[in-house]
């Protein structure tokens, strides 16, 4: 699919009798690094399509003794620590500017579907974290780690900003399933690699696909939220 920031590969099916769009941000064979995602032309794409929710899911990395390795965090907040992603569709002109409000982050209506999701399956998930987010691809360094945390971050990883943002600006409802595959630098007792971060999520990746056909199957079409108004004064969608 062709958008005007690039080319997508979305796939599009259905799952519990609703249709829905997948989008692997990293392409099919894990190959683009966090910081060379094509966030723009990905949101878009998803728009185009006619997307009005999005579930995400993340690797993080805990920073809190409140968040152990295995579990399934929702996200409400975030710091921005990239330093090179467009993190806009408004950069003036016949664009306009927005500056699109970003009390609540991650939508509220959205993640206590989730919720209710996960009790019918009696699954634990943690409804409230605070996110960092970095550059990559590297990982953070404990000096990094410790500033995090005195800023009040109970969660580290790589991608979810500004895809967050991103989704706003177009009037989607997002929330993100924060998947604890790692201890930060520092908390861990031995050296960070991506192999296992990439083994905890298979660990965990049959147990997320499941809370994400239920919600599928409470979703409802409607935004009960503010969400679809947030680009409301720029009137593009």
């Amino acid at each position: 699919m062709e958008t005007p920031y690039g080319s997508v590969e979305p796939v599009v099916g259905k799952l519990a009798n609703r249709e829905l769009v997948f989008m692997s941000r990293h392409g099919r064979d894990h190959a683009t690094p966090p910081h060379l995602v094509n966030y723009r032309a990905n949101i878009w794409a998803l728009r185009e399509l006619g997307v009005q929710k999005i579930i995400a899911t993340a690797a993080v990395g805990s920073l809190s003794s409140n968040f152990r390795l295995g579990e399934l965090v929702l996200l409400d907040q975030f710091l921005d620590f990239t330093k090179s992603r467009p993190q806009t569709f408004y950069e003036g002109g016949e664009q306009g500017v927005l500056h699109v409000d970003m009390t609540e982050p991650y939508c509220s209506a959205v993640r206590q579907v989730i919720i209710d999701a996960s009790e019918h399956l009696g699954f634990a998930v943690k409804n409230g974290a605070c996110y960092v987010c970095t550059e990559g691809p590297r990982f953070e360094t404990p000096a990094e780690i410790r500033m995090f945390q005195r800023l009040g971050a109970e969660l580290v990883g790589m991608t979810s900003v500004p895809e967050v943002v991103l989704a706003r600006e177009l009037g989607m409802c997002y929330a993100s399933i924060g998947m604890v595959t790692n201890e930060a630098a520092g908390i861990a007792t031995h050296p960070l690699t991506h192999a296992e971060v990439m083994e905890s999520m298979k660990e965990l990746g049959v147990k997320v696909a499941q809370l994400i056909q239920a919600t599928f199957e409470l979703w409802s079409s409607s935004q009960n939220c503010l969400c679809a108004s947030a680009n409301g004064e720029v009137g593009k969608f």
